[in-house]
């Protein structure tokens, strides 16, 4: 799951960064043509011997719980099945860092996706924003990258998608030793 606001006039915002990593993904991994369901755009790619669902949830981002529990749901997917990618202030920016379960920490979409699910314990890709420098919050997440952040943005976006993938091919502890400790 990536976590993102729908509709163009967010598609460049900090808060969508779960929804460009997950398009990262994606492309590597060739899936295949998406459908809208549960509330969501949701694409199938083939890993080994594993069918994938991409999902990006189509409800503002703090109501995406509504849309991964509906997919849980129909899916029948266990809470370690899940992977979400998302946007997090506490971290610098271009910072990865991979957790197994947690608190929302203050992520109204995390929040959203604890409530709905009534659990914690999904992994996480975390893709650091920043905070912002005398800036409310609400606007700088919603707001379009720095000029710097946007140079820097696609390699970000690429590690954040390295991650992702590592989880997926050699599990979640290896690939947390090995991103972050970067």
């Amino acid at each position: 799951m990536g976590l993102g606001n729908p509709g163009p006039q967010y598609r460049n915002s900090r808060h969508n960064l779960g929804f460009l990593v997950l398009d990262e993904l994606a492309h590597r991994l060739d899936a295949s043509a998406s459908r809208r369901a549960h509330r969501a755009i949701i694409a199938e790619a083939r890993l080994k011997d594993s069918t994938l669902l991409l999902a990006w949830p189509q409800t503002m981002m703090n109501l995406s719980g509504e849309s991964v529990a509906a997919i849980v749901r129909f899916y029948k997917l266990e809470i370690d099945q899940l992977l979400v990618i998302y946007d997090d202030l506490d971290l610098a920016f271009g910072r990865i860092r991979l957790r197994p379960d947690g608190s929302a920490g203050g992520h109204n979409g995390v929040r959203s996706l604890i409530g709905s699910l009534s659990n914690q314990g999904f992994a996480r890709v975390r893709v650091g924003i920043g905070r912002p420098n005398g800036r409310d919050g609400i606007s700088y997440v919603l707001g379009r990258w720095s000029a710097q952040e946007e140079a820097d943005l696609g390699a970000v976006v690429a590690e954040a998608a390295d991650a992702a993938e590592a989880v997926l091919k050699t599990g979640l502890l290896a690939a947390m030793n090995a991103f972050n400790a970067r």
